[in-house]
């Protein structure tokens, strides 16, 4: 009986620690949810939409100020990484089902078709049932900035604010387990700082290239996130500038880099960056996969070399670096260039960055084991032979854990795609369609052959919502968070049986 005592007051404990921290992320969302009424300064006339944003975000800042405080642990508690996670999963849920408000209001969405807009900007995946073309302002200022919210992370948002180790467990739920600096707080900071400072720079620089104000702070926002959103239905693709890809392009990849490897670029040590194993890849990458898109798909679509060498370029990277802008659309693409970007998009970007996919770092561990496989099979069988790879700035040697690590993951996200796909295809889509469109929704890329849209059905909908969210927190996050619930709600359960 004492020993049930015990176990109840230290759940009670931990589980307070984890509300408070859930209502610290609801009112953060809720002050960003006022943000898009800044845009009333220069677009009065969508005065009428005010409230759709101001009576949301009153309700989270008042939810979540009574949770944080209510609950505030009196010392100081380090929480575990499944505690963690059961907050990252309980806050997203959350904010991304309130977020959708705006959506219905003033867009006029359903339930689920408001939700999917919602999923698509906090995963910063960028597929889309809005037509923006009819979208008020302050909607598409709205998509925007949860895609910068959400690439930068709520759970980076607050740590930033929490002393104390109590965010360790938080970020690592996240998978942004590495820190810049040895304090978390600053870490946190730190990431802010340069997430801001390329969405300044990028606004500025797409001003210069040609875009209006607006569409260039929308759409720096959209490209430092690898988010995609955009404010033409045509994409990058409206304005058919070599300056505007350009600086896409730029802001995509260093979207798509590590914080840590942003971190190091940001100080100057490229001999660092250089000799991080994701940074090898994606320069392999990147212009082989290019180049084969231009040889076999775009020089029979266009023409012209320039033309073919700008949708090469940009539609690969945008495709690797998980971000979804497009030049062109691929209802003419042949196989081989659909198959291209499919797997592009599986691979995705950086691990710890605000790309979605299986990640770099994994892929090239795995092919750093089968190097070293096969250098092990030439080699006398009593040598010794090390298998290393470079993470950021240390040398890491693979351990049976890490690969472990690695091929579950790797298979886990693998054989989830294909059951999603073979779920489109029961509703009546073609396979090619439906492996090009669940490959970007579980890689939260964006990019689309028109099968996603507000007449989609519900269960194909409802399925792509599920795979973005699973994308963006990784599958591990949410199961090892469910299994966490599970087995306290059972032992609670158990004790108040036992009390009874």
């Amino acid at each position: 009986m004492e020993r049930s005592v015990r176990e109840m007051e230290y759940l009670k404990e931990r589980y307070a620690a984890i509300i408070s921290s859930v209502g610290m992320m609801l009112f953060l969302s809720g002050l960003v949810m006022l943000t898009p009424l800044l845009g009333l300064i220069a677009y009065p006339a969508e005065m009428a939409y005010a409230m759709g944003f101001g009576l949301p975000a009153g309700c989270l800042v008042m939810i979540g100020v009574a949770l944080w405080r209510g609950f505030h642990p009196h010392g100081r508690i380090t929480l575990s990484v499944p505690e963690g996670g059961v907050i990252v999963v309980t806050g997203w849920v959350l904010v991304i089902l309130i977020s959708a408000w705006p959506f219905m209001s003033i867009q006029g969405l359903c339930f689920p078709l408001a939700v999917f807009e919602s999923m698509s900007g906090w995963t910063t995946t960028g597929l889309s049932v809005v037509d923006v073309s009819r979208a008020g302002r302050l909607v598409l200022l709205w998509r925007s900035i949860i895609q910068l919210a959400g690439g930068a992370g709520l759970a980076i948002i607050m740590i930033s604010a929490i002393v104390g180790p109590t965010g360790v467990g938080i970020s690592r739920a996240e998978g942004r387990s590495d820190q810049l600096v040895p304090q978390v707080r600053q870490s946190a900071r730190l990431v802010l700082i340069i997430y801001l400072s390329y969405a300044a720079a990028g606004t500025l620089a797409y001003w210069l290239a040609g875009m209006t104000p607006f569409d260039a702070l929308n759409h720096a926002f959209a490209a430092v996130s690898t988010g995609g959103f955009s404010t033409h239905a045509e994409s990058i693709g409206y304005w058919n500038s070599m300056a505007v890809e350009g600086v896409s392009v730029a802001l995509m990849l260093l979207g798509s880099l590590s914080f840590v490897t942003a971190w190091y670029l940001w100080r100057g040590r490229l001999l660092v960056v250089w000799r991080n194993g994701e940074i090898r890849l994606m320069a392999v990458l990147i212009p082989l996969s290019a180049a084969a898109v231009v040889l076999v798909t775009c020089r029979a679509l266009y023409p012209q070399l320039g033309k073919s060498l700008r949708v090469g370029i940009f539609e690969t990277v945008s495709a690797l670096t998980t971000t979804g802008f497009s030049t062109v659309g691929y209802r003419d693409w042949n196989g081989f260039g659909v198959l291209v970007l499919i797997g592009l998009m599986l691979i995705g970007g950086g691990t710890c960055s605000t790309a979605g996919g299986l990640k770099q770092f994994r892929i090239h561990l795995l092919w750093k084991l089968l190097v070293c496989e096969l250098r092990r099979s030439l080699l006398p069988r009593t040598a010794v032979l090390e298998c290393s790879a470079w993470e950021a700035d240390r040398r890491v040697f693979v351990s049976d854990r890490q690969v472990r690590q690695a091929v579950v993951f790797v298979f886990l996200y693998l054989a989830v795609y294909l059951l999603g796909a073979l779920l489109l295809c029961t509703w009546g889509f073609s396979l090619p369609d439906a492996l090009f469109e669940f490959a970007s929704a579980i890689g939260t890329v964006g990019l689309s052959v028109g099968v996603t849209g507000p007449g989609m059905p519900l269960p194909a909908l409802w399925a792509e919502t599920l795979a973005m969210f699973l994308g963006r927190l990784e599958f591990m996050v949410v199961i090892v968070s469910l299994i966490k619930l599970g087995r306290d709600i059972r032992r609670v359960t158990a004790n108040g049986s036992n009390g009874a």
